[in-house]
């Protein structure tokens, strides 16, 4: 097997890579005068399973073009399997029409992914299960709910701890995880005037005296978390913790979750973190490093992955 990165997240691929024992295969992946984007592979790829480590965040467009010319060069390479390996699966949010005359950008992503020659993709927690349906390809979503419990058991202990769906959309999230941690499970219930925008209703269960953990897949502009935290803190709460898997974190998101009344918000590293978010108080990412390794190695070898969900 192969490890080839293209540039959104090369620490975690270097990681992948360690855990594995392997090299990052050599590649050249950069810009002419105009953008456009050019991939050279400098090794024998013919034959070989190859795994490609590009998560389509920020600058989404450019990151999902290079993970396309990618995937066809390794195709016109000779490579035996292709495998996207996307620890953020970009336009993931525009899974359904959301109105007369929209597009279902998921849906066009998977076509582009499996026309540029991915034969497989590997990707975690996807945001619509049933975007895996929008392939004709093998897909593993993995999730990042084992690497969330063992941390929490490690950083809160014997706390009365609460789990929190942020909203009604992640109600089967929340309470997976509430299932393995062994403890109860709160709803905000939150009417969306417009997009962006969020205004909390209500908190459906009690809370007071509780250490709630706010779990999401996604935080961008992190107006919904810090609101939905503060719901929680109004209604006596002893501590607000969140536990997200991918902190996309647009605009001012780091500046308002500083200022919000979160004790901790944990990522994954399935983005590369910015400047601001290393440097800030109250975020911090634990990598899945470890758990795409695994994947990787059980692709490779024909083994089992959701014995990984474990």
């Amino acid at each position: 097997m192969k490890i080839v990165a293209c540039n959104s997240n090369l620490p975690l691929a270097d990681a992948v890579a360690t855990e594995l024992g392997m090299p990052l295969c050599n590649v050249t992946v950069r810009r002419f005068a105009d953008m456009e984007v050019f991939v050279e592979i400098h090794e024998n790829v013919r034959g070989e399973d190859v795994f490609v480590v590009q998560s389509t965040c920020t600058p989404t467009n450019d990151n999902l073009m290079e993970l396309l010319v990618m995937l066809d060069a390794l195709r016109r390479g000779s490579a035996r399997r292709i495998t996207a390996v996307m620890p953020y699966f970009g336009y993931a949010r525009q899974d359904r029409k959301s109105g007369p005359r929209t597009p279902i950008s998921a849906k066009l992503v998977a076509n582009l992914l499996v026309e540029a020659g991915a034969n497989r993709v590997l990707t975690l927690d996807l945001h619509a299960m049933q975007i895996q349906g929008f392939f004709d390809i093998p897909v593993d979503n993995l999730y990042a709910a084992p690497l969330f419990v063992r941390d929490i058991k490690e950083r809160y202990g014997d706390r009365d701890l609460m789990i929190v769906s942020p909203d009604v959309g992640g109600v089967v999230r929340a309470r997976q995880l509430a299932q393995r941690l062994n403890t109860d499970l709160a709803i905000i219930d939150k009417r969306r005037e417009r997009a962006g925008v969020s205004e909390v209703m209500n908190v459906i269960g009690d809370v007071k005296g509780r250490h709630c953990l706010l779990v999401d897949d996604i935080v961008d502009s992190g107006g919904s978390l810090c609101n939905a935290a503060q719901a929680i803190a109004n209604n006596g709460a002893a501590s607000v913790g969140a536990y997200v898997t991918h902190g996309v974190l647009t605009g001012s998101a780091v500046e308002r979750i500083g200022n919000s009344c979160i004790e901790m918000l944990t990522l994954t590293d399935s983005i590369k973190a910015t400047e601001a978010v290393s440097a800030a108080k109250n975020i911090r990412q634990i990598t899945i490093a470890g758990l795409l390794a695994r994947a990787m190695r059980a692709v490779s070898d024909e083994s089992s992955v959701s014995s990984l969900f474990d």
